[in-house]
């Protein structure tokens, strides 16, 4: 398997936080709004680096040391 379930699980969260920061941005329904000009980019940017984190973390070898 090329993903590990913790890996899943990480790009499930990324791509919550995107789909919430989204969502969050067409609530408030206004151009210059705060909400939608300083919180939901970071949200955004946060799921995006949640799912490269997701992508990129390998899977622990797991090492036998029986003697």
């Amino acid at each position: 398997m090329l993903f590990d379930r913790s890996n899943y699980l990480i790009l499930i969260l990324g791509i919550f936080l995107i789909l919430v920061g989204f969502s969050i941005m067409r609530l408030e329904n206004e151009v210059y709004g705060f909400i939608s000009l300083y919180v939901a980019p970071i949200v955004i940017i946060s799921g995006y680096g949640t799912v490269i984190a997701a992508i990129l973390t390998r899977r622990k070898k797991v090492t036998d040391l029986t003697e």
